[in-house]
């Protein structure tokens, strides 16, 4: 199968500077970057809507079903991230070492995590901003806060109909616009967003813990109900899938390879410490919401922390969580379409996407019609689209992602034994065949529809691939003149 070789990919490194990064991160380090990417969006709007709608107060449970197929994939993301010697997505790692088609169909997927994870963010960052507003009295109509495939009552109890989500579409083009610019957040304000998110984690914690009532927990597994997903068992299971989206970003510590101090000792420091601090966080969280509001009262809400404070006499926490959230989310947006561009940058560059999506701003040299292209599509997913299924979107993508990477070791394990491994995924071929077996049992889980969706996502990509990104692939096209 067509390949990168590493030897291009480090030309290209010294092309654009990025072999000078130096070795400077620490096992700390990468937990606390770690740490700050993984709690983002999620964890303040999906934990809600998984308890309401499969798993009751046993999301907890779910949380670390959770965690441990991100662990079994991490390490496989790792050993990727050590081979290829220059930064970059799993879309790179693959290209230069299982292929050509194999890295379209994780960059295509990336795509879906990126563009839909950066669409379920702005919807939560609508709801947080509606509930933040009422606090001063200002309202905006409800049918410019919800898709038109949601409804809400009244004050007189009629049925409303909603029309588009309007602030998810504008905070989605704000950033959109920053990006364009060449913005970048300096170390010290990236400092502050993560101690505040963190922050806003351990204050909830704390001072939600002395008004839990115990009443809320019973039953602590609600009984199925007969459809499998909803509640029981099975309800875990898919609760696992949805909130496996608050796990989302704990690859960007696996990119840190290059820059890492002794990658084989920490790497899996920084990967599985972050990912346990913020699993006994996540659960901790889990634990005091549906403590404090009955799991049915998170129903067809992205912001259950709202509805969760308000059981306490904190009115204040209320306002100062709500804006923490807030800026946090819109962090979180930033990433999620930084990497999106970054993805689509790529791919365009080796002649699989059209030149459009690499064609820079002859100012601010960034590519502005790529991020105004996905501005538009983002924008309409966000504004039109319920929260609950951009987010499972969002996790089968991911999962299907993990899995490819699990089995990328395995065949590299098998094919190219010799190549240099800074990191090496231990115990294989066990832990990549866990990392497969908990992903696939997590994407088994999920509605059948989120499925559908996924397989027409990848069925358009491949499409595209076949008709544009094979003819015009520059390696292909190399190869063939050399």
């Amino acid at each position: 199968m067509l390949k990168k070789s590493i030897e291009a990919l480090q030309q290209e490194a010294a092309n654009t500077g990025t072999n000078s990064l130096k070795r400077s991160l620490g096992g700390f380090n990468l937990i606390m970057i770690g740490i700050g990417v993984i709690i983002g969006a999620g964890l303040f709007s999906l934990t809600g809507i998984a308890a309401a709608n499969n798993t009751g107060p046993a999301v907890i449970l779910s949380f670390v079903v959770a965690a441990v197929g991100c662990a079994f994939s991490a390490l496989c993301y790792a050993e990727f991230a050590s081979m290829v010697p220059v930064s970059g997505s799993a879309y790179t790692y693959a290209y230069a070492t299982i292929g050509e088609l194999f890295a379209w169909i994780i960059g295509w997927d990336l795509i879906l995590e990126y563009s839909v994870g950066a669409a379920t963010v702005g919807i939560s960052w609508s709801q947080y901003l509606v509930k933040f507003l009422e606090k001063f009295g200002l309202y905006i109509p409800p049918q410019l806060v919800m898709s038109p495939f949601e409804t809400a009552t009244g004050a007189n109890g009629e049925t409303i109909r909603g029309i588009i989500n309007l602030p998810a579409v504008l905070i989605i083009a704000l950033v959109t616009a920053v990006i364009i610019r060449g913005t970048k957040g300096s170390a010290l304000f990236n400092a502050i967003v993560v101690t505040l998110k963190v922050g806003v984690v351990l204050l909830f914690i704390a001072l939600g813990w002395q008004y839990i009532n115990p009443e809320n927990y019973h039953p602590f597994i609600p009984a199925n109900t007969g459809t499998f997903g909803e509640y029981g068992v099975s309800g875990i299971l898919r609760g696992a899938g949805v909130v496996f989206f608050v796990f989302i970003g704990f690859d960007i510590v696996a990119t840190m390879a290059q820059e890492t101090k002794n990658p084989q000792k920490n790497m899996p420091i920084g990967i599985l410490g972050s990912l346990i601090v913020c699993t006994v966080l996540f659960i901790a969280f889990g634990y005091v919401m549906t403590g404090l509001a009955h799991y049915t009262e998170f129903k067809n809400s992205a912001a259950p922390v709202a509805i969760a404070i308000a059981k306490t006499p904190y009115i204040w926490l209320g306002t100062a969580v709500i804006m923490a959230i807030l800026i946090g989310y819109t962090s979180v947006i930033l990433v999620d379409l930084l990497g999106q561009s970054r993805v689509f940058y790529a791919m365009s560059n080796d002649g699989l996407l059209p030149k459009v999506f690499s064609q820079l701003h002859p100012k601010f040299n960034t590519p502005y019609k790529s991020n105004i292209l996905l501005c538009v599509f983002i924008s309409l997913f966000a504004g039109l689209v319920p929260i609950h299924v951009v987010g499972e979107m969002t996790s089968i993508g991911t999962l299907l992602a993990f899995v490819m990477v699990c089995i990328g070791i395995l065949i590299l394990r098998k094919k190219e034994p010799n190549l240099p491994r800074p990191f090496k995924t231990p115990w294989v071929p066990v832990v990549p065949i866990l990392g497969i077996v908990t992903c696939v049992l997590m994407m088994v889980s999920l509605p059948l529809s989120t499925w559908i969706r996924l397989f027409a996502w990848l069925a358009i990509g491949i499409l595209i691939y076949f008709f544009y990104g094979k003819k015009n692939s520059k390696l292909r096209n190399q190869v063939k003149s050399d």
